[in-house]
């Protein structure tokens, strides 16, 4: 890690992540700009896929899979993480396109994460318990 970087900036060739800005409480959407700026410690784990193709950032919590979408007006945001969550349940999961929009539309929950910035941040949930 090069030590003139943020230690929470972690650079390989050909990707890059980010992990920072934390806040001690943030509405929704930060839609002031700030929440309650505050240093944080964190545990994480990031595994590279090699050979693996994604669209849009995806994740996982010991509850829930998740992929997060970025754009300019919301709805758009909000249909990159859907389709990106869409192509993760065929891929990863096997759910043809009928089953996972089914389950999807049952029961995704949609995180509004930023309307501050320029472009919008929508990131899309589904607990684990329901994937087959």
């Amino acid at each position: 890690m090069d030590p003139a970087r943020p230690p929470t900036f972690l650079s390989e060739p050909g990707a890059l992540f980010y992990l920072g800005d934390g806040h001690a409480c943030q509405g929704d959407g930060e839609i002031v700009g700030t929440g309650i700026e505050t240093s944080f410690e964190i545990e994480f784990s990031v595994r590279v896929l090699k050979g693996k193709t994604i669209g849009w950032p995806r994740g996982e919590t010991n509850e829930d899979i998740f992929t997060v979408g970025n754009a300019r007006p919301l709805d758009q945001a909000l249909q990159h993480a859907a389709t990106e969550m869409m192509r993760w349940l065929g891929s990863d999961f096997r759910l043809d396109a009928t089953a996972a929009s089914h389950l999807l539309g049952q029961r995704v929950r949609f995180d509004v994460a930023n309307v501050y910035n320029p472009a919008y941040s929508v990131v899309c949930r589904l607990a684990k318990s329901l994937i087959p």
